[in-house]
């Protein structure tokens, strides 16, 4: 199974429809969004998806977030979500909360996604693989970037938006 993980898209309609061109281009089956979608209208933009999101610290309206995410089909949002796809146990978080993140990291999840930064990681810590796509908006710290991941395979592929 191949799925996105985006992340920090901080409202930045252009570069995540992009990200989603290459996203479908590829045949990702499904998007993990790490946060910071920041106001409810870029939500529009993953119609059509199965998503998961997360709230980010920079996700101010949640109510109102939570209302337009909750009308696409196929869509959740929490603070943290777990999940089980292709037999591999994930947690995603946005990783504001430095405490929780390192929790999720410890707790022998496959993958734990996440973002907060805007800089891009690929880490294994113990058994846990710790990804970080990128920032698709917001401040620059590197590229723009998100990823692909072959669930099947474990092969991460970081791809820049430009």
């Amino acid at each position: 199974m191949r799925i996105g993980v985006l992340s920090d898209t901080h409202n930045d309609s252009e570069m995540t429809r992009r990200a989603l061109d290459v996203l479908r281009e590829r045949g990702v089956e499904q998007l993990i969004h790490c946060g910071d979608l920041t106001t409810p209208d870029i939500v529009a933009l993953f119609e059509g998806w199965r998503v998961d999101f997360v709230y980010g610290n920079m996700d101010g309206p949640r109510g109102a977030l939570r209302v337009v995410v909750e009308a696409l089909d196929g869509a959740s949002i929490a603070e943290t979500q777990l999940m089980y796809l292709s037999g591999k146990q994930i947690a995603v978080i946005h990783g504001h909360q430095e405490e929780q993140l390192s929790n999720l990291i410890n707790d022998n999840y496959d993958y734990v996604f996440h973002g907060h930064t805007h800089s891009r990681r690929d880490e294994r810590i113990g058994r846990t693989r710790v990804i970080n796509p990128g920032a698709l908006g917001g401040t620059r710290r590197e590229a723009r970037s998100f990823c692909v991941i072959d669930l099947t395979s474990g092969s991460v592929e970081f791809v820049t938006v430009a």
